[in-house]
């Protein structure tokens, strides 16, 4: 894996495996956010998979699918909310980490 750190609490990663949720949970993290979409990639696990290794490494698992290059606003703003309501370290992932990133910019920019 390799995390970025973009502020002390969220860090980005490429695509996870069900396999690499118990190192998450060990490395300190609470959450996972998923925004890669079911089916985007050869090879890429379903959600359904990383939620079931997440609850067994007693990590929150949640799915915030952002497909293509744009960001729906309407993600941002379930982002914006899960941030403020999430205690302890996030972990979000999809291919390379480059849209966890970016729809962690545009939550940060919505008001409330």
């Amino acid at each position: 894996m390799n995390i970025r750190p973009l502020t002390r609490t969220y860090h980005v990663t490429g695509q996870l495996k069900p396999g690499d949720l118990q190192q998450v949970a060990e490395a300190g993290y609470s959450t996972v956010i998923c925004m890669r979409p079911d089916g985007e990639g050869w090879g890429q696990p379903k959600f359904s998979a990383i939620e079931e290794a997440a609850n067994a490494a007693k990590l929150k698992a949640y799915y915030l699918p952002v497909g293509g290059a744009a960001v729906p606003m309407e993600q941002a703003q379930k982002l914006h909310t899960l941030l403020k309501e999430t205690e302890g370290p996030i972990l979000a992932f999809c291919a390379s980490g480059n849209r966890c990133a970016g729809l962690y910019q545009m939550a940060q920019q919505i008001g409330g």
